[in-house]
Order: C-alpha cells, then sequence, then structure tokens
C-alpha cells in the first residue's frame, strides 16, 4: 500500500521562507544601495530594489530547490 502524500508546503513553512525572502531582500538592498551609479535618490532606491527583487527571486527558488533536494534525501534514508 502507497503511503499517503504529505504536503509539500505547510503555512509554517511558508512563513519561514517569506522571512527569509524578506531578510535576504532587505540585506541586498542595503548593499545594493552603494553600488547604484547616481546621485538621484530616487533612482537608487528604484534600482537598488529592481536588483534586490531579482536576486530575492533567485534566492527564493534556490531555497526551493534546497528542500526538494533535502526532502529526498530524508526519503532514501527511509
Amino acid at each position: 500500500m502507497a503511503q499517503p502524500e504529505s504536503k509539500l508546503i505547510t503555512p509554517v513553512s511558508f512563513a519561514v521562507d517569506l522571512v527569509l525572502v524578506a531578510a535576504f531582500f532587505l540585506f541586498m538592498f542595503s548593499v545594493l544601495k552603494a553600488h547604484v551609479m547616481s546621485q538621484n535618490p530616487h533612482m537608487v532606491l528604484l534600482w537598488a530594489g529592481l536588483t534586490a527583487a531579482c536576486m530575492s527571486g533567485v534566492f527564493w527558488l534556490a531555497l526551493q530547490m534546497f528542500r526538494v533536494v533535502r526532502r529526498a534525501q530524508r526519503a532514501l534514508k527511509k
């Protein structure tokens, strides 16, 4: 008999992912502000924010891939 499939995303894991991605965004935003070549504060905020958003999306994908691989490794051990 096959085991019932468990949920891949739980409210707790979603909340943890949300907090991690938000923290990563804020960290990258603070780092990237110094690297925008503009004296206009609006442009600095815009480009640092857009770049941090793209990098946060990649971080989210990497986090999801890590969860899938970890889950598969744990399933192999059982």
